[in-house]
């Protein structure tokens, strides 16, 4: 049997295909079809003529909720809410938008005022109803709603985290006069305290909702037709994946769907060959994410946002910008030169794709410079054309006075800086150096900008594992199945027994047991973890600090938090403390493939296919270029030089050496190292 994972981009759709028999992996890259994500999808799978039924396993990561969001293109939706409390989202936590500018107006919201409704309903701070809902008010509003055509309705009570029963007897209701449309419960989506942030999140869900179900909807439908009938696991924010019917209900939980798979993937490798201090680098064709793997172990974060709006959902601490292969070069108001967020995405694409775009990009200033070579088609299907390239890099220089070769080098040497820039919040901004961690980059541009990223940062070593254009396809296979559960109980922990803890916790877990117990998972195939948001008494936000698994009193609780605190921040002092909000993972262990070892032997006069012209440092030189495949384990070579393979090609500059580990990883390390 066979086991695919599917990976859409916003430039291209990348497949990997692995064989439980032999053991081998193979991929495939077609170009992204943005109007209809599936239809890429369904032609990949056609590409590589996959008999649908001989596939046991099927991941994927989709952008369908991350565009919805950003491209303003959801669903008619609309609020019901606490009396009272109507301008939550649109007030927001009433700070502006842009620091220094006192006309900065705030974005408007995703469901207009007009669209939110009040409800005289009231649930105490402690969850003791005050006020139940008036049945015939919550009728009245929902025919209302039936009225104005609204397909998707976001419910968020005050303090309904505390209890749900006010929210969940309203959207019973809601549902019956609305059977067509989608009903998100706050209580349900993000069940913690900070009104604004689940009000929000509820929101977003609700936003994505219909869109996203029929995305899901006509891809079951398509891949049925084609004979797969099994069920489809979807990566979600937090690093591991739900069933399509979970996904549906919240699918605000896959906004971070192909960042997320490529930094599993990145553990998964890094662990295989011992290297547990990472930062990952991941840079396609759109955006370029970015995630610090400290021992062998990511940060999770609640403090996410999609655009202008946060949410405050368990995700994987990435740092994302938009700096692309496809990001366009363009000048502002001061004919300064900058690089992105613009991107030429997959339609038009770079001007080098002949599919109508004339704005010079990334894509465009490495094949004028020889970094990318115009011989290999690009998705299988795309020839760059170095004529139109130079075409578009001209057009922009001469806006400027700066020649050819300069404008294509300026051009890099800014879009490098925003990523290094980008890597820094997560690192040196946080206390970390990152000399002391390897580069791991992939994506379909991110190997050829990676030296020279390393050299900006000081980093001595870069790794670019196998596959590394369709690498978050592949952590699509090797991501287990994860369940974050959360519940907001603010109290200090000197006020709190032990023993509550513990009964709090083991609540928790037998709920998350059950789930996993639902979807197949035998108990040897469940793993739990858990976690406290903790803060000094008097601090307004919070800390997540793992709960040591020999935790025997509120002292080891308190201890932990300190340690860190410290870990975080350098600095320390004992002084009381508090709980916000009790967390607990749930993962269902999967099998996984495995890399198979990298047979040594292969000589570089092998592995050498070309020769090319590529310029550095203001002039031009010719250097070899080599296939990957052709590169056994142990081979080393100096720089430069290019290799290439299926989806990337990796630059190796003048000052850095390169080798290919047992792995088969390819190391660059930079010669004073």
């Amino acid at each position: 049997m066979q086991w695919l994972g599917v990976d859409v981009g916003g430039t291209f759709t990348d497949f990997v295909l692995y064989d439980q028999a032999s053991g081998a992996l193979s991929v495939e890259k077609v170009p992204s079809t943005p109007s209809d994500p599936s239809l890429a999808m369904l032609a990949g799978i056609e590409r590589m003529r996959l008999a649908l039924e001989r596939v046991a396993k099927l991941a994927h990561g989709t952008t369908v909720a991350t565009n919805t969001i950003l491209e303003r293109k959801g669903a008619a939706s609309a609020v019901i809410t606490t009396r009272g409390f109507r301008d939550v989202l649109e007030v927001g936590r009433g700070n502006r938008t842009v620091l220094y500018n006192i006309k900065a107006t705030r974005p408007p919201p995703l469901v207009p005022r007009s669209a939110v409704f009040e409800a005289m309903e009231r649930t105490l701070y402690d969850g003791s109803i005050s006020r139940a809902i008036d049945p015939g008010e919550i009728a009245a509003i929902a025919e209302e709603l039936k009225r104005r055509g609204v397909e998707s309705v976001a419910i968020c009570y005050l303090h309904a985290y505390a209890n749900p029963a006010n929210e969940r007897a309203t959207g019973e209701i809601v549902r019956r006069a609305l059977p067509r449309a989608m009903v998100s419960l706050s209580s349900d989506v993000l069940p913690e305290y900070r009104e604004y942030e689940r009000f929000a999140s509820t929101a977003l869900n609700a936003y994505v909702g219909p869109r996203m179900a029929r995305y899901l909807g006509a891809l079951e439908s398509g891949l049925a037709e084609r004979g797969y009938e099994r069920p489809v696991d979807i990566m979600t924010s937090n690093g591991g994946t739900w069933p399509i019917p979970r996904i549906v209900e919240r699918p605000v939980n896959s906004v971070l769907s192909g960042p997320a798979a490529g930094v599993i993937a990145a553990l998964f490798v890094g662990n295989s060959a011992g290297e547990r201090n990472l930062i990952t680098y991941d840079m396609g064709g759109t955006s370029t994410d970015a995630c610090l793997v400290r021992e062998g172990a990511y940060a999770m974060s609640t403090d996410g946002r999609i655009g202008p709006f946060p949410l405050k959902l368990q995700q994987i601490e990435i740092s994302s910008i938009g700096a692309g292969a496809g990001s366009i070069a363009w000048l502002d108001a001061g004919r300064a030169i900058m690089v992105g967020p613009q991107s030429a995405g997959a339609v038009p694409g770079p001007a080098c794709y002949g599919r109508g775009g004339e704005e010079p990009t990334v894509t465009d200033a490495n094949l004028v410079l020889g970094r990318l070579g115009s011989e290999r088609l690009l998705g299988g299907e795309i020839r760059l054309d170095a004529a139109l390239a130079r075409a578009a890099i001209e057009r922009i220089g001469r806006k400027v006075g700066i020649g050819l070769q300069a404008m294509a080098e300026g051009i890099i040497a800014l879009v490098v800086a925003k990523m290094t820039a980008a890597i820094k919040e997560i690192s040196i901004m946080r206390g970390h150096d990152p000399r002391d961690f390897a580069l791991f980059a992939y994506g379909g541009a991110g190997p050829l900008h990676a030296a020279l990223v390393a050299a900006e940062l000081g980093s001595a070593r870069v790794i670019v594992p196998p596959m590394p254009g369709n690498f978050s396809a592949f952590g699509l296979l090797v991501a287990d199945v994860r369940h974050d559960y959360a519940r907001t109980k603010v109290v200090a922990t000197a006020a709190l027994p032990f023993a509550e803890l513990t009964r709090i916790f083991a609540e928790m877990r037998e709920e998350a047991r059950h789930r996993l117990a639902e979807e197949g998972f035998a108990p040897a195939e469940m793993r739990f973890e858990l976690r406290l948001d903790m803060r000094y008494v008097g601090q307004a936000f919070e800390l997540s600090v793992v709960v040591p698994e020999a935790a025997a009193a509120m002292a080891d609780i308190d201890e932990a938090f300190l340690a860190a605190y410290e870990k975080r921040y350098a600095y320390a002092v004992p002084g009381p403390a508090e709980i916000v909000t009790f967390r607990l993972s749930a993962y269902g262990l999967v099998a996984k493939p495995s890399l198979p070892p990298l047979a040594a032997g292969g000589s570089l006069a092998d592995a050498k296919c070309a020769e090319r012209a590529v310029a550095f440092a203001g002039r031009f030189q010719t250097i070899a270029v080599y296939e990957r495949a052709k590169l056994g384990a142990g081979t080393a070579l100096e720089g430069p030089a290019i290799i290439e393979e299926s989806g990337a090609s990796t630059l190796v500059p003048p000052e850095f050496k390169a080798s290919v580990d047992g792995f088969g990883n390819l190391v660059l390390a930079r010669r004073s190292a």
